[in-house]
């Protein structure tokens, strides 16, 4: 920094200049005219009432209720005078219709995805019609309810029967769809138990009688759902004895909890993953409004790929590694720091990151973003499904504990080290995931109802990452190696991610891409894969990455490579757009004639 402004004062936070004032300068606050704020902003209230009223995805007249609700909707937008609305108006009522157009859709892929399970759940009408009783309060009867309880009892040991006929052959041998039916099965069960729990728990003890005629029948119940859980998850699936923890953590698809207690260190099998096939995928590119088919993007990250390799090939032979980049890679993995030092030196990558940034005029960093990161150590259990630092506000920093293993704080240390880290701790703090969380809470926040877009969330720190490789951010070889390692990996997770959801990649497979063509440690790549399809993440998220970014890149070409904007105006704007679709931001920014009935057209990448 050049010195502080008239008024303010200059201090630093872990070596970090922040500008704190004492005297409040003219505020620059969120100017948004858009028409259909108080839209958005209602609807995502109704939404989210009706999602705590109907909050088990299996129960009856929820896609019913959803249905109409969304319906509803698309009546109010197109009675709205769309022609007199502001450009922010016009891309808000585009992103709302995209909202809805969405939601409708999956609403039709859940049913179909849900009927595939539904075979193994046959009883579950009992435990709804109970559970919509309570809540409609009609008068409980602890008798029937009791003689009810005891025929769920029934019907649930029933269904393991005929599952435990159907299912007679190991695990390891059961075809991949029949694994995550299973799979899907078991965390609809989950789901069901805590249903009935909340029941039960509503009159328990507040009812004297109901104790004493449910209580029993309502323990058998429950005994017969978890034990049929077990069944599905350890005979079917081939996962291991759930834990306390992973059972209090259960009840829907996916979680932290649920995922970090089943990973087991140097073990794959507990990673089974849900693919949503092709429309599936179709329709959640619609709704991201990328235009592009899942093969066509398949096909870009293969040309990316390909491109890594070579720049991989010519920072080995200046290395003195000739073409053999595996080796150059090898080398910087050795580039790590000893146990105790990580914070330290992450601190120092923070700085050289901001200092950068400053010198280069390349955007805009409030003070209090300077002043309020943290950072704290993640739990070695965490680490067996992120094997990287994840960040934001707090940077979260993955390094090997005493607990670990020899092989695991080995492979933890080379996964991240110094080249590895410098490419990417700015992609969590400063530039990357801290100042945007800071802005996307004060500009046009209730875009966050129809947006909240991975292709922007984490597009927007990949695309610095694109970016600062242009600048020469990187000046030595092993640091390019560092970058190319990063950029290549996210070429891999376009790859196989979609490769999974089409069906032609198995998460094993996925493994295996990871450490033969990119050049992961296998641990890592273990930890990686189970985190992409077993942490509650969006179909789309991982090539989100990498593609968010290109098409943040194609934009920043177009508007600073014209000369029609500065750095620091690009990227100040983009940030006070918030986190919806590039596309939109796009139009935004050129000012895009924009229709009622707009569909996605820019094709960032040009054909692949």
């Amino acid at each position: 920094m050049k010195g502080p402004l008239p008024g303010l004062l200059l201090l630093t936070l872990a070596g970090i200049p922040i500008v704190r004032a004492f005297q409040a300068p003219q505020a620059d606050f969120d100017n948004s005219t858009s028409e259909m704020r108080a839209l958005i902003e209602r609807f995502a209230a109704d939404r989210a009432i009706l999602n705590r009223a109907y909050s088990d995805p299996l129960a009856a007249g929820r896609q019913s209720r959803l249905k109409d609700f969304l319906t509803e909707w698309q009546t109010r937008l197109r009675a709205m005078n769309f022609d007199s609305m502001s450009q922010d108006g016009k891309v808000d009522y585009v992103l709302l219709r995209n909202r809805l157009d969405h939601d409708l859709r999956q609403l039709e892929l859940d049913v179909k995805a849900q009927a595939e399970a539904a075979a193994y759940t046959g009883f579950a009408p009992t435990i709804f019609t109970l559970e919509e009783k309570r809540r409609k309060l009609e008068p409980m009867n602890p008798r029937e309810a009791a003689s009810t309880l005891t025929a769920l009892a029934k019907q649930v040991g029933e269904a393991r029967r005929a599952a435990e006929s159907q299912f007679r052959e190991p695990a390891s041998i059961l075809p991949p769809n029949r694994r995550v039916i299973a799979r899907r099965a078991a965390d609809e069960i989950a789901s069901l138990r805590n249903t009935l729990r909340s029941w039960f728990t509503f009159y328990d003890g507040y009812d004297p009688v109901f104790t004493w005629w449910a209580e029993e029948a309502y323990r058998s119940a429950d005994s017969a759902l978890q034990d049929y859980r077990a069944f599905l998850r350890e005979k079917v699936v081939g996962l291991p004895p759930e834990t306390a923890a992973a059972t209090a953590g259960s009840g829907g698809r996916g979680g932290n909890r649920a995922a970090t207690a089943a990973a087991r260190a140097g073990d794959s099998a507990d990673i089974i993953g849900d693919p949503i096939g092709r429309d599936g995928l179709l329709n959640e590119l619609a709704n991201e409004m990328i235009p592009y088919t899942p093969e066509e993007l398949i096909a870009i990250a293969q040309k990316e790929l390909a491109w890594c390799e070579n720049e991989m090939k010519r920072a080995a032979r200046e290395m003195g590694f000739g073409d053999d980049w595996k080796s150059a890679l090898e080398k910087v993995k050795n580039m790590y720091v000893d146990p105790g030092k990580q914070p330290e030196a992450m601190r120092d990558l923070a700085v050289e990151a901001v200092q950068f940034l400053d010198e280069h005029d390349l955007v805009t960093i409030p003070p209090m973003v300077r002043e309020t990161w943290r950072m704290e150590m993640m739990t070695p259990e965490r680490q067996l499904v992120n094997p990287f630092f994840t960040g934001g506000e707090v940077l979260s920093v993955s390094y090997p504990t005493n607990t670990m293993t020899f092989e695991q704080k080995m492979m933890s240390m080379r996964g991240n080290n110094i080249p590895f880290s410098r490419a990417t701790v700015f992609h969590e703090l400063i530039p990357g995931h801290h100042l945007q969380g800071y802005m996307a809470a004060r500009y046009r926040p209730y875009r966050a109802a129809v947006g909240g877009t991975p292709f922007i969330t984490e597009g927007w720190s990949l695309y610095w990452e694109l970016l600062l490789w242009d600048l020469k951010f990187q000046k030595t070889p092993a640091d390019r190696v560092g970058a190319l390692f990063w950029r290549m990996h996210r070429c891999a997770r376009i790859i196989f991610s979609l490769s999974f959801h089409l069906g032609k990649m198995t998460p094993q497979e996925a493994i295996d891409f990871l450490v033969d063509r990119i050049g992961h440690e296998r641990e890592n790549a273990i930890a990686e894969v189970r985190r992409s399809f077993e942490d509650n993440y969006s179909p789309l998220y991982q090539a989100a990455y990498l593609l968010g970014g290109m098409q943040l890149y194609a934009l920043h070409k177009e508007l600073v490579g014209s000369g029609k904007m500065t750095n620091r105006q690009f990227h100040d704007a983009v940030l006070k757009e918030n986190r919806i679709p590039v596309e939109m931001i796009r139009a935004g920014l050129i000012k895009q004639p924009l229709t009622r009935d707009y569909k996605s057209t820019w094709r960032f990448y040009g054909e692949p």
